[in-house]
């Protein structure tokens, strides 16, 4: 098979699994839940472009957000996609700490200004980024 039928079937069996987990949501009665992690993919496409956009973010990471696009869109993987679990692992793990590498060079408020989806989706960037204990301390700078 072609790298480009790899990154097609990869890309098709993501898009499986994250319907059914959606439409399981919202069978279990948690509709809310549902529509907001159905958006969470697109949402996150945005918020790294308002990210690359943003003068207040650093050029060294940005570029580190550049070449996590890059090796996102590659089909040569660590992991390759077509191992269950464990290949789209590789990408999630990569992406959240380069994620999180961005976001600690910048204020924590920036990612309430360019979130552009629900509240949910920006707390969890915020956890992610900062800890269980990001927002409060974003909220309320530390007195000492």
């Amino acid at each position: 098979m072609s790298a480009t039928g790899l990154a097609l079937v990869s890309l098709a069996a993501f898009l499986v699994f994250y319907a059914a987990f959606v439409l399981a949501l919202a069978l279990a009665g948690r509709g809310s839940d549902a529509r907001a992690l159905a958006r969470f993919i697109p949402d996150c496409l945005v918020f790294l472009r308002r990210l690359l956009g943003d003068e207040r973010i650093a050029r060294s990471r940005k570029l580190a957000l550049l070449l996590l696009i890059g090796y996102l869109a590659s089909p040569i993987d660590l992991v390759p996609d077509f191992v269950p679990v464990v290949g789209q692992l590789d990408d999630a793990i990569l992406a959240a700490l380069v994620l999180r590498f961005v976001l600690r060079g910048a204020d924590p408020s920036l990612i309430d200004r360019q979130w552009p989806g629900p509240p949910q989706g920006a707390r969890l960037i915020h956890r992610l980024a900062f800890g269980a204990r990001g927002r409060a301390s974003a909220a309320s700078p530390n007195p000492y």
